[in-house]
């Protein structure tokens, strides 16, 4: 096995770094998926209550049970904006995650560069030297000739 660069190292600590950054994001995601679901279930119940608080007074109800029905209304108000202040904390996180994801890959992309740029002016080397080689192999192939016609 080759011995890695420092370049190296660092391109698959960044590479690293970025799947760790985008496992986290995905996770961020479906929290934000699971806590959106719970509001959206807790807004069904409580449409369905009120729902059901509208029937119950259309068909006569006491004052004791208007009144109980009020209080667990508010207390699913509360609820919602609860689950709505979670759900935009939640939309935070992922933006924070999300971000920092990018700058995973931003600096992922910066070493892939560098690397690209190394092995292209490794090759350029690599041409030029195969490029000295044949000259010298032409030129020598041609002072030889020469000799031999002189000789001759």
């Amino acid at each position: 096995m080759a011995e890695q660069s420092p370049l190296d190292m660092l391109t698959e600590l960044a590479r690293e770094a970025r799947d760790r950054a985008g496992q986290a994001l995905a996770s961020e995601r479906n929290n934000e998926r699971m806590v959106a679901q719970q509001l959206e279930s807790l807004g069904t119940y409580r449409a369905e209550y009120a729902q059901r608080l509208q029937k119950a007074m259309c068909e006569g109800i006491d004052p004791a049970t208007m009144q109980n029905y009020q209080q667990f209304l508010s207390a699913l108000d509360d609820a919602l904006t609860r689950a709505k202040q979670a759900l935009a904390a939640q939309q935070q996180r992922v933006l924070k995650t999300q971000k920092q994801w990018q700058n995973e890959q931003c600096r992922l992309s910066s070493y892939n560069t560098l690397t690209a740029r190394r092995a292209m002016q490794e090759q350029v080397a690599e041409n030029r030297r195969e490029q000295r080689l044949n000259d010298e192999f032409v030129t020598n192939r041609e002072v030889r000739r020469r000799l031999q016609q002189q000789d001759a």
